[in-house]
């Protein structure tokens, strides 16, 4: 007996506006009439996805009480449908215009793209555009603008809650990152647990963006997204490489111009050390060659027939010119997936490796010179396509497996606490550590949370800070080969400061378990720790002592930032400017004093470096070189390149471009490292500052003034503390 098998359904037919069709059973009515050539408008659902019937736009007349949604009611035997009648126009116009009520009209995506589905269908209808064309009141606004995101931007006020991106975040792309919050008029969508969208979990496929139908959701493009003289790759070119596995073409698309196929020949420069520049680079074949061509050296003064006499500035090794509070570090951060050896800042980088994050996420000037080693074909890109990648999914698992096999070692023993960590623990730790991306202004932890991680700083700076009256107080910036959160793990204690990213920060987060397991396997680790923080904790004494000074006066006046003021005291003061010139002649005939600048008292506030408590210089160095000694004097390390952002971010003007001719010998290693055309400029300039003259026992400006009116104080001591009569001798 043959097995029974299921029937297929039988046809229905039915009249949609007077004409008779035959459609499948379970047909929709809205399928039926589109199968048939006859249009019913929608908003919340496109063809071939699930209708969910959440714009109601698609109602329809079907001889029964109320109106039914064609999109979700099914087809029946003899239905009779009318889909344009006087009451299903005159429901839809209704419907529009409570939609159009709470939307601003024109939105990005009809300002730009002139193809809101909305205000498209408005047109249609014969309705005006914006909320005052509509007689329904607009709601007020409780979430706005959403800018948090570099690849989309989020208008709030322009989403009419159809889902479409919902759907395409969870069902298509399988993100699960967005869904609906709210009740009534207060309903929206949300990121993650009602995030902003740049600190979700948002991996920027860009998939909601092309399904919204409004500008709630757009591509953003910044200024300048188009980059020139390169091969710009059409979409498919695109999908085909593995990092734009599971982009949305249409982003893609949108942003064709934003990313662009570079072909380098062996020996061709592909970008300089302290250029300025807003690409990053990612290798797809070849080898490149990273390296530092800058001489490296300490700027020293050498007098020549006395103290007061001819001073020359010059270039010493670091094995020549030791110096108090000298760094020990033996590796140079750079904007790459690898750190470079003081004593050889060379490396290679290959396939599937990034560069230049920090010029293309923050504007940074370049950390390194990169040249190819062999012919290459790279990818060239901007933030926003940049930004995109870093939340795919392949993107971020390549790059963290680059980190861990191959960063994470030169990383670790960058910091000199470190150095002397075994491999066994560094393999312990590879699988281990969690590499965090936190945007500009985003709290990593707060004062008085618990501890439970260390973090070593790979990308960005942090900032970190703590809440006073009257404002915060910034200990200290954090930057790449850096680290933070050591204090309270030791002590067993909450944290004692809250630290933020200052701009977009990648992090490598060791959890506490592992921060002490390494601290009771390595008890020299532990000391040094251990003294660093004490260090630490002796520096945030010092710059929370309290004054008896005019606050509102020394705020005003820039003085509570400064460490170290070089005062004249200008009833004494004849005008001499003995000072500037003796800080001219020890310095090449490039003085480091104006006899210029705030009044305070009856003291002249002369323009010299402040060693300032928010040192507003250390922000964005590319390659770390200028930082605090543990005297908090700042200082610049022997490693500049000579990019001038510490110049330009002085709000003082009190750090100058110093230029040095380089050494042959440092002319032929340069030649060797890359730099084969020779058209190098046989000088260098590095970053200089007052360095209070360490080399000698006093000040060459304080140490000339023929009337005891130059002096060198610590503000808040001398402002603060000292009495009116010590202050008037």
């Amino acid at each position: 007996m043959p097995e029974a098998t299921d029937a297929p359904a039988p046809d229905v037919t039915l009249t949609i506006d007077g004409k008779s069709v035959v459609v499948p059973a379970g047909t929709t009515i809205f399928d039926a009439a589109r199968l048939n050539q006859i249009p019913i408008p929608t908003l919340c659902h496109q063809q071939n996805e699930k209708p969910v019937g959440v714009c109601r736009l698609c109602v329809v007349d079907v001889g029964q009480r109320v109106y039914a949604a064609s999109c979700v009611r099914e087809v029946g035997p003899g239905m009779n449908v009318q889909t344009h009648s006087d009451g299903v126009v005159a429901a839809r116009r209704t419907l529009v215009e409570l939609l159009l009520s709470d939307h601003p009209s024109p939105c990005a995506r009809q300002q730009h793209t002139q193809d809101c589905e909305l205000e498209t269908l408005a047109a249609d209808m014969g309705l005006g555009l914006g909320k005052q064309a509509s007689r329904f009141p607009a709601k007020t606004s409780i979430r706005g603008h959403d800018d948090s995101s570099s690849v989309i931007a989020v208008d709030h006020e322009a989403c009419i809650l159809c889902d479409r991106c919902i759907r395409g975040c969870d069902e298509i792309r399988d993100n699960w990152v967005m869904a609906r919050r709210g009740k009534g008029y207060q309903a929206g969508i949300a990121f993650d647990n009602n995030l902003p969208m740049g600190s979700s979990s948002c991996v920027s496929c860009g998939e909601c963006m092309v399904s919204c139908p409004t500008g709630a959701l757009t591509n953003k493009k910044i200024v300048g997204t188009d980059l020139a003289e390169g091969a710009p790759m059409n979409v498919a070119e695109l999908l085909g490489l593995p990092v734009f596995h599971n982009v949305s073409g249409t982003f893609l698309q949108l942003n064709q111009n934003a990313v662009v196929k570079r072909h380098y020949k062996a020996g061709e420069i592909v970008c300089r050390e302290g250029e300025f520049g807003s690409s990053a680079f990612y290798i797809v074949e070849g080898t490149a060659k990273v390296y530092i061509e800058s001489q490296m050296g300490h700027v020293d003064t050498q007098a020549e027939g006395g103290f007061l006499k001819k001073l020359t500035s010059l270039l010493r090794p670091r094995h020549e010119h030791t110096r108090e509070g000298e760094s020990s570090q033996k590796y140079i951060p750079i904007d790459a997936s690898i750190d470079l050896a003081h004593d050889n800042p060379v490396a290679e980088l290959g396939p599937g490796e990034l560069f230049g994050e920090m010029t293309c996420m923050n504007f940074y000037p370049r950390s390194a010179t990169v040249r190819a080693e062999t012919d290459c074909v790279m990818l060239e890109m901007l933030r926003n396509v940049l930004t995109m990648l870093q939340r795919n999914k392949n993107f971020r698992e390549e790059l963290d497996r680059n980190y861990r096999t191959r960063a994470l070692d030169t990383h670790l023993r960058s910091v000199p606490i470190f150095a002397d960590l075994e491999g066994s623990f560094i393999e312990h730790l590879r699988e281990r550590v969690e590499l965090v991306r936190f945007a500009p202004g985003e709290t990593i932890f707060r004062e008085g949370d618990a501890a439970d991680s260390f973090y070593l700083v790979r990308l960005g700076f942090v900032k970190v800070w703590e809440q006073r009256p009257g404002g915060d107080l910034v200990r200290a910036y954090i930057a790449r080969g850096g680290y933070f959160g050591e204090m309270a793990l030791l002590a067993g204690a909450p944290r004692n400061a809250s630290c933020s990213a200052l701009d977009h920060v990648e992090v490598a987060r060791i959890s506490k378990a592992d921060f002490d397991l390494l601290v009771e396997r390595f008890p020299e680790v532990r000391r040094r720790l251990e003294a660093e923080a004490a260090r630490r904790s002796e520096e945030n004494r010092q710059l929370s002592k309290s004054s008896a000074v005019d606050v509102d006066q020394f705020l005003s006046q820039g003085l509570m930032e400064a460490q170290s003021l070089l005062l004249l005291d200008l009833d004494r003061c004849t005008r001499c400017d003995e000072c500037v010139r003796a800080c001219a002649d020890a310095h090449d005939g490039v003085t480091r004093l104006v006899r210029d600048g705030l009044r305070f008292d009856k003291y002249l506030v002369a323009t010299s470096c402040r060693q300032c408590r928010d040192p507003l210089c250390m922000v964005g160095c590319p390659v770390g070189s200028i930082r605090r000694r543990n005297t908090l004097e700042v200082i610049i390390e022997d490693w500049c390149i000579g990019c001038g952002l510490c110049a330009s971010n002085c709000p003082y003007g009190n750090i100058n471009m110093h230029p040095f001719p380089m050494t042959p010998d440092a002319l032929v290693a340069s030649a060797v490292s890359g730099q084969m055309e020779r058209h190098v400029a046989e000088t260098r300039v590095k970053a200089t500052s007052c360095d209070l003259c360490h080399d000698h026992e006093e000040a060459s400006c304080v140490y000339a003034c023929p009337h005891d009116a130059a002096h060198r104080v610590n503000p808040l001591q001398f402002f603060g503390t000292a009495p009116a009569a010590q202050r008037a001798k």
